[in-house]
């Protein structure tokens, strides 16, 4: 079995009413790393961190992890 990962960052912020500039702000993340993040395949380790602890969520919550047969 395999893990089909997609990043979920534009439907927190989506949820949560905020933009990628205040999430830029809040967590230090430069923005246009912020907007590329539900595009990209490889995340920085810091960048993670950061959105977490900013969005006061868990890493494994920026994602949505499906199991593909």
């Amino acid at each position: 079995m395999e893990s089909k990962i997609t990043p979920r960052l534009g439907e927190i912020l989506k949820e949560r009413q905020l933009t990628q500039t205040q999430l830029s702000e809040m967590s230090g993340v430069p923005q246009g790393s912020i907007s590329r993040f539900d595009k990209n395949t490889r995340h920085d380790d810091a960048h993670l961190f950061a959105i977490s602890r900013a969005l006061g969520i868990q890493i494994e919550e920026l994602f949505r992890v499906e199991t593909v047969e």
